[in-house]
């Protein structure tokens, strides 16, 4: 597979290389990522993942996340994103943190990236379409509803995003009362 839009950066013997995407997942070789929380006050706007994603097909997630292109800044990357998945313009997220994390996504593919967080908050008249190719449905949920719909059937989400709010959540969302 040599098309250019299937590679992406990954540390290959402690060299960042383009490479295929497919084999870097193949391999769980360790790679930069973009993730995106589009808040609504105490509001997330997550999706679900098209049914044609060659992984986590049909599993809720985080409003938007991806690979940054060869050479693309992460903030670019999460403008873009935004823009390619959910047809969200006009947004500038803000960079909240870095983590790092490993999982199995099924399929004998493996995620093992370095993730830039960026959160921003957006309006009660955001427009939000959806990429079929992307994204198979929207919705807004309260941060402590997730968690919990999270707990009841973890089957419904992406490894990543039930590592962000089981493990991450207070460094991406801050410290939240219940008030």
């Amino acid at each position: 597979m040599s098309n250019s839009d299937n590679m992406i950066p990954a540390w290959l013997d402690g060299t960042l290389t383009p490479i295929d995407k497919l084999d870097v997942h193949r391999r769980g070789l360790r790679h930069p990522a973009v993730s995106v929380f589009v808040m609504r006050r105490r509001e997330m706007l997550i999706q679900r993942r098209a049914m044609e994603k060659y992984h986590t097909p049909g599993l809720w997630a985080n409003t938007c996340c991806t690979h940054p292109g060869w050479g693309e800044s992460p903030a670019d990357c999460a403008i873009r994103r935004l823009n390619e998945e959910l047809g969200i313009k006009g947004l500038f997220p803000a960079h909240r943190d870095q983590i790092e994390y490993r999982a199995d996504v099924g399929g004998g593919l493996t995620e093992h990236e370095v993730v830039q967080l960026y959160v921003v908050e957006a309006g009660d008249d955001l427009k939000v379409k959806p990429n079929p190719a992307e994204v198979m449905e929207v919705r807004w949920i309260e941060l402590y509803d997730l968690a919990a719909e999270i707990s009841r059937h973890p089957e419904r989400f992406t490894p990543w995003m039930r590592i962000y709010m089981q493990e991450h959540r207070d460094r991406i969302f801050g410290k939240l009362s219940q008030s």
